[in-house]
């Protein structure tokens, strides 16, 4: 077994211990005991080094915790090592953990919202409650009553109490025997395996970011600590950056970025007006141009120098002046567009033609387009499509 000394002293970050089992060609190792928190409960795993080598992951194996290390330890099995915790992410994960207890607490408490589960990650933390019916605009009053009792510098504890005995908790425990239990005074008893601080007031700030629903409850996202006041400082400065650009003081910013959505809107609208105007001019030029076969179907062909995509609409103005099929190319990407209305199934014929060649697409009886492994093959495909080649001159 391993000795976890982190349940009793959460600060502890320099320990000694016995070597009891070495796998991975050294890269694996088991303790007699450890400082060091495995990935468990949500909780992210501690690193820094043991005997001066760095600890990249600690894995709980039930009984035992497996410590992985960057390199090999070069030591025999009943060998002493000294751990060295990094406690800068230490402090922050104990700083995540208890604000998480104290805001589920609170949320229970005080608004009828259970917690379902909950999430540490690296940059941010999210609870997700039993609240199917969330008003955002309560998510600052929530922020303001949790920092309100973490001030109160509330004391947190651990003890261990027999699961047949302990009354209380927060959440009834299915586990049997002895469970560890943090109590956060007069708010809170959860059974509980991680780390955490010695008092409320620890927390530092608590943050919270953004609330939405899933899967019929709410998550919400938030930070704690240091971590609560890097979050807040960039923030401050990826508004502050994005007025600078549009020349407004930060509190501004949303309403002109309301405007200037506005006004993309508009443009957009008014660049699709231009861009019809502009297919309509163009084919109705190509259609004098050209001349119509044997059958009464004009057969147009051009290219662009842009995706295929893009002359969709002058492929649907040329059909829509009558009996045709248009192929428009693009030479450098390999792109081909059908468009017909003279009882040609492009969708089929395009499909047949570029499989010819190692191509794929297709499309409906009246739109189809696709690519080929080579542009140079773009005049076989013209070939099978029974079209002349391109016009010497792009269009668009």
């Amino acid at each position: 077994m391993t000795d976890r000394l982190y349940y009793t002293d959460a600060r502890l970050d320099r320990f000694t211990a016995a070597v009891l089992d070495i796998t991975d060609d050294g890269r694996r190792v088991v303790l007699d005991r450890t400082a060091f928190y495995p990935t468990s409960g949500g909780q992210p795993h501690d690193v820094g080094t043991l005997g001066g080598i760095a600890v990249v992951d600690v894995i709980d194996e039930d009984e035992r915790i497996a410590h992985c290390l960057a390199d090999p330890i070069g030591v025999p099995v009943g060998s002493m090592l000294v751990g060295q915790v990094d406690m800068t992410r230490r402090v922050d994960h104990m700083q995540q953990h208890t604000g998480q207890h104290l805001l589920s607490a609170m949320l229970t408490d005080e608004f009828g919202w259970p917690t379902v589960s909950v999430h540490f990650g690296d940059d941010t933390n999210t609870v997700d409650v039993a609240c199917e019916n969330f008003d955002p605009t309560t998510l600052a009053a929530i922020e303001r009553r949790a920092n309100a009792l973490i001030v109160q510098n509330r004391r947190v504890t651990v003890s261990f109490e027999n699961a047949a005995e302990a009354t209380g908790l927060r959440k009834p425990s299915d586990r049997d025997g002895e469970l560890r239990i943090v109590t956060i005074d007069g708010l809170d008893r959860s059974a509980c395996g991680g780390t955490h601080v010695d008092g409320t007031g620890e927390i530092g700030a608590l943050l919270l970011r953004r609330a939405e629903k899933t899967k019929g409850h709410t998550r919400i996202e938030f930070v704690c600590g240091h971590r609560a006041v890097s979050r807040a400082r960039l923030d401050a400065e990826l508004l502050t950056k994005a007025a600078r650009t549009l020349s407004a003081a930060p509190h501004d910013l949303p309403g002109l970025v309301e405007q200037q959505m506005q006004r993309l809107t508009e443009g957009e609208r008014e660049r699709k007006r231009l861009a019809g105007e502009l297919a309509r001019y163009q084919a109705t030029a190509m259609w004098t141009a050209s001349v119509p076969d044997s059958d009464g179907v004009r057969r147009i062909v051009t290219s662009v120098t842009g995706a295929v995509k893009d002359a969709e609409p002058l492929a649907q103005q040329l059909v829509a002046l009558g009996s045709c099929a248009v192929v428009v190319t693009n030479t450098e990407a390999g792109g081909v567009l059908m468009a017909t209305a003279a009882g040609i199934d492009a969708g089929q014929r395009l499909r047949t033609a570029l499989q010819s060649v190692g191509g794929r697409g297709g499309g409906s009886p009246r739109l189809a387009q696709g690519t080929v492994p080579d542009p140079s093959q773009l005049h076989l495909v013209l070939e099978q499509l029974g079209f002349l080649p391109p016009l010497p001159e792009p269009l668009a």
